[in-house]
C-alpha cells in the first residue's frame, strides 16, 4: 500500500509517517520502480500500535524499543520487555494521579475557604494554599 492510503488507513498524517520512518518505529518500505514508497499491510498495525501506546503514556524511545524487542523475540533475555515497562509505566501513571489528588485537594480548600487575593492568601497563615512553602 502507498503512503496515502497507509496514513489514511492508520488515521496519521503523512509527515508522521515520515518522521516514524526516520526514528526507526516503521520499517523502510520497498520502492517501485517509480520510487513510491510501497508499504507492507501490517505497517497499518504498527502504526495503530504506536499511536495507543503514546495514547497509553509511552515515549517514542520507549516505543521503539518495545517494537524493537517484539522484532527480535529470539533474544528475548535482552531488553525489556512489555509488562515490566507497563509496570512501569503504571507506577508513574499512578503516582502523577496522587500528585494530582493533592493539587485538586488543596484547591478545594483554597475555593472553601474563600480565597480570593494571592498576596493576601499568602500572607494569611490560615490559608490552605501552600502559598508560602512554595514561596521560600
Amino acid at each position: 500500500m502507498r503512503s496515502s492510503e497507509l496514513a489514511a488507513a492508520a488515521g496519521v498524517n503523512l509527515q508522521t509517517l515520515r518522521y516514524y520512518e526516520r526514528r526507526g518505529l516503521l520499517e523502510e518500505p520497498s520502492r517501485t520502480l517509480g520510487g513510491h514508497r510501497v508499504y507492507p499491510d501490517d505497517a497499518v498495525t504498527t502504526l495503530r500500535v504506536i499511536k495507543a501506546a503514546q495514547r497509553l503514556g509511552f515515549t517514542l524511545t520507549e516505543i521503539a524499543e518495545l517494537l524493537d524487542t517484539a522484532r527480535h523475540r529470539h533474544a528475548r533475555g535482552e531488553g525489556v520487555g512489555l509488562q515490566a515497562r507497563a509496570r512501569e509505566k503504571l507506577a508513574d501513571v499512578e503516582a502523577k494521579i496522587a500528585d494530582l489528588n493533592v493539587i485538586a485537594d488543596t484547591l478545594r480548600a483554597g475555593i472553601v475557604a474563600g480565597c480570593d487575593d494571592l498576596e493576601t492568601c499568602a500572607g494569611d497563615p490560615n490559608c490552605p494554599l501552600p502559598f508560602t512553602e512554595i514561596a521560600q
